[in-house]
């Protein structure tokens, strides 16, 4: 993981643009991933906007010294769709997403504020190399099946769970490892800038190649070749009128929100809360292993500097700014994190360039549409390199673990073994995610241990 490009170094102009689009490329997906998955009108245009502006802020916060893109955060898609299904109107349920937003971020204000007062030094107790190594190899590997799934976007899976090799099951991985293939290839072998920036040179060989497929597709009447989908193109235009001009605006969650003002009760605020502040605590917890994750690749410890108050209060005001644009809470990717570990490139200056084109393209209709038409299956290619470096960082943080110790062997079974088997909780309206589940059991387990040795 040799950087080539320190936090501190500025990449010439013509670098600087390849590689922002690069580090786009990377967190679009799951940017764009998570209005989709909500529904209720909320623009993917919107949420990219969001994220670019989330981003800039956490910059501020931590003072140009983090290199990580943020984006939608999964941890609060149930908390959202709880704000539109206690509201009455959509416009409603568009405030409530900005409100819970603000809520979480006043926990990570708080929460920053303590951790100002009293320091990091009781965070390094509770999360040893044994726990963060064991729960950042964990984030990894929970997102192993979903990398997988995008490699098969287009087929089915049996009784079993096993994907069904048909037709466009084979179209779909065909094309996912191309993508893939291509990025490894230029990773370890590729010269100069084709080591910089295999991402893009692997989304655009799988793309081209998906391409021709789908043209064979249209010529041949063969449905399984048809891999790109041209519907965010035809959403342009429709029978020969343009419906969104080359210069759109996004549609804001603010807007909407707006219109809900007169809607709002005591009643709803409560359910929000709810909703909301209890999420923002477990998602704390992943925000450190993130930040502790960096931290090794960047060989420079972010918890002491900038520090962790100035990280959770750019996360969490980024959240809050992030979703009155968009609708969706921020949050530090993975998939940024494997961006920076895989091509060596930390600089601070590509994080914030790729934010500001964030928002820049958020207004670019036909753009927009290009990376809406990205299949799947090649984002699934370009995952599995990602989620593996965050999984392989982690090994590498337990390769110092020194597992003749029973403590350490236990408490890192606690983490891998409920992570990976999926040991999430719903409670009430919160749901603990299988991370940060495993998280707490690893940190509880850790203490009793680390407690009786002590005794002994």
């Amino acid at each position: 993981m040799k950087l080539i490009y320190g936090v501190d170094d500025k990449p010439k102009f013509g670098r600087l643009i390849v590689f922002a689009i690069q580090q786009l490329l990377a967190i679009m997906a799951a940017t764009i991933a998570v209005p989709a998955i909500i529904g209720n009108g909320m623009s993917a245009s919107a949420a990219l906007f969001g994220a670019g502006a989330g981003t800039i802020i956490y910059q501020l916060f931590t003072k140009f010294r983090s290199p990580v893109f943020l984006g939608s955060s999964f941890a609060f898609i149930g908390s959202m769709f709880a704000a539109f299904a206690g509201a009455a109107s959509a416009s409603l349920g568009f405030l409530g997403l900005i409100l819970g937003a603000v809520f979480a971020g006043l926990v990570y204000v708080v929460l920053a504020i303590i951790i100002k007062l009293v320091g990091v030094n009781w965070i390094n107790k509770l999360m040893p190399p044994a726990v963060i190594g064991s729960t950042v190899a964990l984030i990894g590997l929970s997102l192993a099946g979903a990398s997988i799934n995008d490699v098969f976007s287009y087929g089915a899976v049996d009784s079993n769970g096993s994907f069904i090799m048909t037709g466009n099951a084979w179209v779909s991985f065909i094309c996912a490892m191309v993508t893939f293939m291509v990025v490894i290839c230029c990773s370890v072998y590729g010269k100069k800038m084709a080591k910089l920036i295999p991402f893009i040179l692997g989304i655009l060989a799988g793309y081209v190649f998906a391409g021709i497929l789908t043209i064979i597709g249209n010529y041949a009447g063969i449905d399984a070749l048809k891999v790109i989908d041209i519907t965010p193109f035809k959403q342009l235009v429709a029978d020969g009128v343009t419906v969104k001009t080359f210069i759109s605006l996004p549609d804001f969650a603010f807007i909407e929100a707006f219109k809900g003002i007169g809607e709002l009760d005591a009643s709803y605020i409560a359910t929000i809360a709810v909703a909301y502040i209890p999420v923002a605590f477990v998602v704390f917890a992943e925000h450190i292993a993130d930040h502790k994750n960096l931290s090794f690749i960047i060989e420079k410890d972010l918890l002491e500097e900038p520090g962790l108050h100035r990280t959770l209060l750019g996360d969490g005001i980024g959240s809050a700014v992030g979703a009155f644009f968009g609708g969706c809470p921020n949050t530090t990717y993975g998939e940024s994190v494997g961006c920076v570990a895989i091509t060596g490139n930390a600089s601070v200056v590509t994080i914030t360039v790729t934010a500001i084109m964030a928002i820049l393209i958020s207004f670019i209709s036909p753009f927009v549409a290009f990376l809406d038409s990205i299949p799947g299956c090649l984002m699934g290619g370009v995952c599995i390199t990602l989620y593996g470096f965050i999984a392989v960082s982690g090994l590498k943080m337990l390769q110092k673990v020194n597992f003749e110790d029973n403590a350490n062997l236990f408490t890192v079974a606690a983490i891998l073994i409920p992570g990976i088997g999926g040991m999430a909780m719903a409670i009430g309206k919160v749901t603990i995610t299988n991370i940060a589940c495993a998280l707490i059991l690893g940190i509880i387990v850790n203490v009793v241990l680390n407690k009786g040795k002590a005794k002994e």
